[in-house]
């Protein structure tokens, strides 16, 4: 489905008023958003789907009668259905989200920047497809050069678990062993961030895919395990890294370690 000139179309659905009131004010922010209409239970909300047209439909699951997930089941089957991302808080329900064709699942309470992210999904599923793909962009730092005894070798980034910062340099941690190149965590973060790396800690650069487990360490704060290694998770940080695990495991992007 694609949107008119107007911006996109769409319904928010929630039993609890007041969160669909906040979730309608964050939404009606974005710019490629232009109207939004909202229901507070699922039979509402499938009478205005069918009186349409609408683009984008973000979805409580737990409600009384009908639930979120009965809903998107029934709008998975229609013939032009709007693009569907769920809206709650519980997590154990994703991988069923995603399975139906959901275009993300986010946890409440909804933050600006992850709403930001979902709207960014919701775009590409709403572009029509192009004809000619276009030219594949640069990978930077797929390699990183590292200097040792006079000679150069090169460190996939493919094989990185974590990187640690230190001041200007930063070592690399992979199962061949740590590797110190001089360069800031900063911009390791900014090319890598689309390979799945996700900062975790003021001084930790994470690859996702090979996390094993999130553990406790003795003070009761978060640690997450790789094969190489635990790598602490700061508080700010947790939800996303929680977030991000979530999305992978869902998309099937772990491979039990080794990347």
């Amino acid at each position: 489905m694609t949107s008119g000139s107007g911006g996109w179309r769409v319904l928010a659905v929630d039993d609890v008023a007041p969160a669909v009131g906040e979730l309608r004010r964050l939404l009606l922010e974005a710019p490629e958003v232009g109207s939004v209409v909202t229901a507070t239970d699922t039979v509402t909300a499938l009478k205005l789907i069918q009186a349409g047209p609408l683009d984008v439909v973000f979805l409580d699951i737990s409600m009384p009668g009908m639930d979120g997930m009965e809903l998107a089941s029934l709008l998975a089957r229609m013939t032009d259905p709007p693009v569907v991302v769920f809206v709650t808080a519980f997590e154990e329900h994703a991988a069923t989200a995603y399975g139906i064709g959901a275009a993300d699942y986010l946890l409440k309470p909804v933050r600006p920047e992850r709403l930001r992210a979902a709207l960014d999904r919701v775009q590409r599923f709403l572009a029509p497809p192009t004809g000619a793909p276009e030219p594949a962009a640069v990978d930077a730092l797929a390699a990183v050069p590292v200097e040792l005894a006079g000679r150069t070798r090169f460190v996939r980034r493919d094989d990185v678990r974590y990187v640690e910062a230190h001041g200007d340099y930063v070592r690399l941690h992979t199962p061949s062993g740590a590797h110190l190149v001089r360069i800031p965590i900063s911009r390791l973060e900014t090319h890598w961030s689309h390979a799945s790396f996700v900062r975790v800690h003021r001084s930790f650069l994470l690859a996702v895919p090979a996390v094993r487990e999130l553990r406790s360490d003795l003070t009761g704060g978060l640690l997450a395990h790789t094969d190489v290694g635990d790598v602490p998770v700061s508080r700010r940080h947790a939800r996303e890294l929680r977030e991000r695990l979530l999305d992978a495991a869902t998309r099937g992007v772990f491979d039990g370690g080794s990347r």
